[in-house]
């Protein structure tokens, strides 16, 4: 299984608190951790943790934060020889999570601004060689349609999970072929309000006027729905005894989900694995600890 990621590294600063301040309060009784974090990344390492080859596609500055990102890569076994040291600071992200496991983020894109379509041409041949290309939206669009045109044009099957959520151009949507929003970024996608109350039936209706590949529309404790061709299918949510933090939730959704299409899994089976990965994360503090090997994820579906 040979997955190429084209995304996004920051450090993650994340601070847990009884609950999120109000403006101008200044709120006691935080625990501090600092860790590797960005969509990309993350990605990446879930699904090489899950058994892929992966090869990822970043930027990071000539600091520490970069150099802590490489010898994770290296730990994790991913092929970085693409990835770009920039002169800016490594992307970092501000995390705020509360008791419930509620997060709230705050990001400063630093070296990711520097990404340009002249590092995916650099790595286009790892695009080439892949069974999926996965792509995230943290770094300059650009990049990422270029990364996705590349995989198009290559005969390899793409995945975009569109976070942050931004109106992409008409000619995008034909080298996507599985589209992995949240509720609130597909409402973006559709230009709806974000934050309105559409039914998830309703917001894949609305996907499917300029859209016809396959939406996997994740809807958190709901599970997801599955829409192939217009035929649309509930997934049931994997539930764990107690949510921790839902920080990388959607990064193992992503990264198993990646996993299992390119091991050649059904789809709604390949979604199910995917919703096991990201209930484990959510029940473990911080992202990469959270992420799963396959022992976890089997153990959720035995459940």
């Amino acid at each position: 299984m040979k997955i190429a990621v084209v995304g996004s590294y920051g450090a993650g600063l994340t601070m847990r608190v009884p609950r999120a301040p109000v403006a101008g309060e200044t709120l006691s009784g935080g625990r501090f951790a600092s860790g590797h974090g960005g969509k990309g990344s993350n990605q990446a390492v879930a699904a090489a943790r899950l058994g892929a080859e992966v090869s990822f596609l970043t930027a990071v500055g000539r600091d520490q934060f970069g150099d802590a990102a490489r010898r994770l890569w290296a730990e994790e076994g991913i092929d970085t020889g693409a990835v770009r040291t920039a002169d800016a600071a490594t992307m970092v992200g501000f995390i705020l999570v509360d008791d419930d496991g509620e997060n709230r983020i705050a990001i400063a894109p630093g070296a990711l601004d520097e990404l340009t379509t002249a590092d995916v041409d650099r790595f286009a041949d790892r695009i080439a060689e892949a069974d999926l290309t996965v792509v995230s939206l943290e770094i300059p669009l650009p990049v990422a349609l270029a990364a996705l045109r590349t995989a198009h044009e290559r005969g390899v099957r793409t995945l975009l999970n569109p976070a942050p959520a931004v109106a992409l151009p008409d000619e995008a949507w034909e080298w996507i072929d599985v589209l992995t929003p949240n509720a609130s970024e597909a409402r973006v996608l559709t230009g709806l309000d974000p934050d309105g109350s559409t039914s998830a039936e309703e917001i894949v209706d609305l996907l499917r006027a300029r859209y016809a590949g396959t939406v996997v529309l994740t809807l958190g404790a709901e599970g997801a729905l599955v829409d192939r061709a217009g035929r649309q299918t509930r997934v049931a949510p994997v539930t764990v005894p107690r949510v921790v933090d839902t920080t990388g939730a959607g990064d193992a959704f992503t990264g198993a989900l990646a996993v299992a299409l390119t091991r050649g899994d059904e789809l709604t089976e390949a979604v199910r694995y995917a919703a096991a990965a990201g209930a484990h994360a959510v029940g473990v503090a911080e992202v990469i600890p959270a992420l799963p090997g396959p022992d976890d994820v089997a153990a959720l579906l035995r459940r």
